[in-house]
């Protein structure tokens, strides 16, 4: 299944975690000392819903912070502002599509191959990676491997159930970003 399927066929605690993790994976490092993960209180809503408000304006107040306008940290904030207050119905679908669409394109950004296509980040979402760069294929990849993670949970099994093992796999990609942002970095320099 292709990624746009993927998302049209994902339940609302699918929808909330695959977003979570998008949004997670496109911020930046944390300054030494910071605070925690300012994301990390809508991981708990991804599996009660009803702590979907209270998380949210939580996540929303940690990343309440001037930025740059066009750095991914300002356009996770706008995201999280745009969130629905409620975890469900055709905003949450809406909302996870753009928080998808975000990590692709802050990979793009990262990637040091141009891509050989044109619009890499539909045709990634679309299931053919094939032009795009290694760190907007690997996230094309990596939230194929979430949503799919997420649909394959038994409907009976706890709401929290696997949403260890997609933070695992969130986590992971985020290092990998932040790898490649300091290695392109010290190119640079």
């Amino acid at each position: 299944m292709s990624l746009l399927d993927l998302i049209a066929a994902a339940d609302e605690r699918g929808l909330a975690a695959g977003a979570v993790a998008c949004l997670e994976r496109c911020l930046p490092q944390p300054a030494p000392g910071a605070g925690p993960d300012p994301l990390r209180p809508l991981w708990a809503a991804c599996a009660e819903p009803r702590l979907w408000p209270a998380r949210l304006a939580e996540a929303r107040a940690a990343l309440d912070t001037p930025a740059d306008p066009g750095a991914p940290a300002a356009r996770v904030r706008d995201l999280l502002a745009a969130a629905p207050d409620d975890r469900a119905g055709p905003e949450l679908r809406a909302w996870a599509d753009a928080c998808s669409v975000l990590a692709l394109e802050v990979h793009l950004g990262h990637d040091t191959t141009a891509p050989a296509t044109p619009d890499p980040v539909a045709r990634c979402r679309a299931g053919d990676p094939s032009g795009a760069g290694p760190l907007l294929a690997g996230e094309a990849g990596r939230q194929t491997a979430i949503l799919e993670m997420l649909a394959a949970m038994d409907e009976a099994a706890p709401a929290a159930a696997g949403l260890r093992q997609v933070r695992d796999v969130s986590t992971e990609g985020r290092r990998i970003l932040r790898a490649a942002a300091a290695r392109r970095g010290r190119v640079r320099s």
